[in-house]
C-alpha cells in the first residue's frame, strides 16, 4: 500500500480523500490542519490527526503528502515534506512565483522524491481525445487557439476565507481559477514565446484581478487568446478550449470543458465525427481527475518513474500566468525568455 497524508482540511481535501479511497493500492493514514476542529470530518478508523506537519512527517505510516492548503503556503510545505523523504502531491497552482516553484522542484530532486501537480483536467475524456488528434497531426499547421473561463465567484465566496482574493495566497483569476485551462492550452499548443495582457479588478472587492484578457504568440508561430473572469452574472457560464488549424477545428466546452462542441477534421466522415461526439457525451466526466492523479502517483512510486503531470508541467502553467500578470502590470509585451532570465537571476544565491 502507498500511504497518503493530507495537509489542509479545507474544501479541496474531500476530493483527495475520495480519490485515495477509490484507488487500489492507496491508503489514507493521516490528516493535518492547524485547526483541530477541521480534522474531525476526515478522521476515521486508521487515520491519525495532526495539528503540526512536523509531527505528521515523523510517522512511519506515510509515503506521500498531499498539500491542500492556500496556494501561497505550498512551497514551504512541499520542501518540508521532501526533506522528510516524502513524495508530494500539490494542488494548483504549485506556487505563486517561479523562484518558489524552482525551490520545490529542486528539493524533491535533491531528496529523491516524486512531485506531481494537480492538473486533473488532462484526464477528461474530451481532452484526451483532443490531445490524441494533436499528436496525430490532424490539425495540420496550427493558426490559433482560445482558452476561455467565464465563471462566477461572488463576493460571498471571497469573504468566506481571508486568503481568497489576496495577492500573497490566492493570486487572482488566472492563478486560482484559470490555471487548469492554461495547462491544457500549453499541453495542446506547446511553449509560448511572447504575451501581451490586460487585467482589472472590476466587480469584486479583492486585491487581485477578477478579469483578464491576454494575447499570445507560441513558439510554433500560432497565436492564442486567453479570457478569464470570475465576474459572470449570475453563475458559471462556460469553460472552453478551442484549437484551429489548416485541416482541423475543435472546440471543447460547456459550463466546464467536458463536451465536444465542434469537431471537424479533413478526411474524417460525418459518421465517424458523430460517433466520437456521442462517445464523449455518454461519459463526459470519465474517471474523476483527482482519482487519476492519485492513481498515477501510486503507480509512479511503485514503478520508480516520474508522474504524468510533473513539477515542470506545473511550473510551465505558472510561468504563463506570471507572464500575463507581468504584461498587464507593466503595459508591455513579455517574452518568456526574459521572464526566465529574471527568474534565474532572482533565484541565484547572493
Amino acid at each position: 500500500m502507498i500511504r497518503y497524508g493530507i495537509v489542509g482540511c479545507g474544501h479541496i481535501a474531500k476530493k483527495h480523500v475520495d480519490a485515495i479511497a477509490a484507488v487500489k493500492g492507496a491508503e489514507l493514514t493521516a490528516v493535518c490542519d492547524k485547526d483541530p476542529d477541521r480534522l474531525e470530518p476526515f478522521l476515521q478508523e486508521g487515520v491519525e490527526g495532526y495539528t503540526d506537519l512536523a509531527d505528521m512527517l515523523q510517522s512511519d505510516r506515510l509515503d506521500v503528502v498531499n498539500i491542500c492548503t492556500p496556494s501561497g503556503l505550498h512551497p514551504a510545505l512541499t520542501i518540508q515534506a521532501a526533506e522528510a523523504g516524502k513524495h508530494v502531491v500539490v494542488e494548483k497552482p504549485m506556487a505563486l512565483t517561479l523562484e518558489d516553484a524552482d525551490r520545490m522542484i529542486e528539493a524533491c530532486e535533491k531528496n529523491g522524491v516524486l512531485l506531481t501537480v494537480v492538473h486533473p483536467n488532462r484526464f477528461r475524456p474530451a481532452m484526451k481525445e483532443l490531445r490524441r488528434k494533436m499528436e496525430e497531426g490532424a490539425f495540420g499547421k496550427l493558426s490559433h487557439a482560445n482558452a476561455t473561463v467565464r465563471w462566477n465567484r461572488n463576493q460571498e465566496y471571497y469573504d468566506q476565507a481571508p486568503w481568497r482574493g489576496t495577492r500573497a495566497l490566492d493570486g487572482g483569476v488566472l492563478m486560482n481559477q484559470a490555471i487548469h485551462n492554461l495547462d491544457l492550452l500549453l499541453w495542446m499548443m506547446g511553449e509560448v514565446e511572447e504575451v501581451s495582457s490586460y487585467h482589472a479588478t472590476r466587480l469584486r472587492n479583492i486585491e487581485s484581478e477578477d478579469t483578464s484578457v491576454s494575447v499570445l504568440r507560441f513558439k510554433n508561430g500560432a497565436l492564442g487568446v486567453i479570457e478569464a473572469a470570475v465576474t459572470i452574472y449570475p453563475r458559471n457560464l462556460e469553460e472552453s478550449l478551442s484549437v484551429f488549424g489548416e485541416s482541423g477545428t475543435a472546440v471543447i466546452g460547456g459550463r466546464t470543458a467536458n463536451w465536444i462542441k465542434t469537431w471537424n477534421f479533413e478526411g474524417v466522415s460525418e459518421e465517424e465525427t458523430e460517433k466520437t461526439v456521442q462517445r464523449i457525451e455518454e461519459d463526459p466526466f470519465g474517471v474523476p481527475g483527482h482519482q487519476c492523479i492519485i492513481q498515477d502517483m501510486t503507480e509512479a512510486v511503485k514503478e520508480g518513474r516520474q508522474p504524468v503531470v510533473s513539477g515542470e508541467d506545473g511550473r510551465r502553467a505558472l510561468a504563463l500566468v506570471i507572464a500575463c500578470q507581468t504584461a498587464a502590470e507593466t503595459g508591455k509585451a513579455v517574452k518568456m525568455s526574459d521572464l526566465e532570465r529574471k527568474s534565474k537571476k532572482a533565484g541565484d544565491p547572493q
